[in-house]
């Protein structure tokens, strides 16, 4: 029986996802985010083994409570979509026991591996860290090419999309990247709702904990004008903006 490992659960989420949701976060990732606050997600070969049956019954325990607001069970990370098969494997098992699915993920993946997951996925939560190449690879590790990629496929396979996008002052708060954001969105028919998502450096002490330096302590929160800035020049797309604080 295949078996999948978990970072850590949430049982009452609010943010992830439409409605009350079980939360499985996912151990391992491939991105390299500078301001991660989930950091100790990153090592593959850590975290709780669980079988998809064991994750369900979890999940079923408040299965009224999912069922009443809309929500459903979401799997984040890390990066969830790292472990293809066993995530395949919950989200086919959830739609047996008729739970909402969503995926929680950065995009960096090979749509050919993931088309089996997105076979039982009712909603997507896609990251989008850059739009300009060369800077989503100094701020993630990685291009940005794959998400984008994965995001049209979305919309060809009419996956509702929640498009996120983390604003960070100085980094990702430019009006060329903003730009780029609203008129790709604007570019696809499947995109229910964007969100920005005000940068914070709450996770400072994860890095910390681990003796790692985290080379963002210098970059402050972004605020409500940070916020309100950039959501004006989203929206000049047709895109409304929803500010997830």
């Amino acid at each position: 029986m295949t078996t999948g490992r978990i970072h850590s659960i949430e049982t009452f989420g609010t943010v992830d996802g439409p409605g009350i949701r079980c939360i499985f976060f996912f151990q391992g990732c491939p991105l390299k985010c500078k301001y991660c606050h989930n950091r100790d997600t990153w090592d593959a070969k850590i975290g709780t083994e669980y079988t998809a049956d064991e994750l369900i019954e979890k999940a079923s325990k408040y299965k009224s409570y999912m069922k009443s607001s809309g929500g459903g069970i979401t799997a984040s990370g890390g990066e969830a979509t790292l472990q293809a098969d066993f995530l395949a494997e919950l989200f086919a098992k959830a739609k047996e026991n008729d739970i909402h699915t969503c995926l929680d993920t950065s995009g960096f993946v090979d749509i050919e591996r993931i088309d089996k997951v997105l076979d039982n996925t009712d909603l997507v939560l896609l990251d989008l860290k850059h739009m300009d190449d060369e800077k989503s690879k100094e701020l993630t590790g990685v291009s940005i090419q794959k998400a984008l990629k994965l995001a049209k496929h979305l919309d060809e396979r009419n996956i509702p999309v929640w498009i996120r996008h983390v604003l960070v002052p100085g980094i990702t708060d430019s009006e060329d990247n903003l730009s780029k954001l609203g008129e790709f969105a604007a570019s696809l028919n499947n995109v229910d709702r964007f969100e920005l998502l005000p940068y914070h450096s709450i996770g400072i002490h994860k890095w910390e904990s681990m003796g790692i330096d985290y080379e963002l302590k210098d970059v402050r929160d972004a605020d409500q004008d940070d916020v309100k800035k950039a959501s004006e020049i989203i929206e000049r797309y047709g895109i409304k903006v929803f500010n997830n604080k």
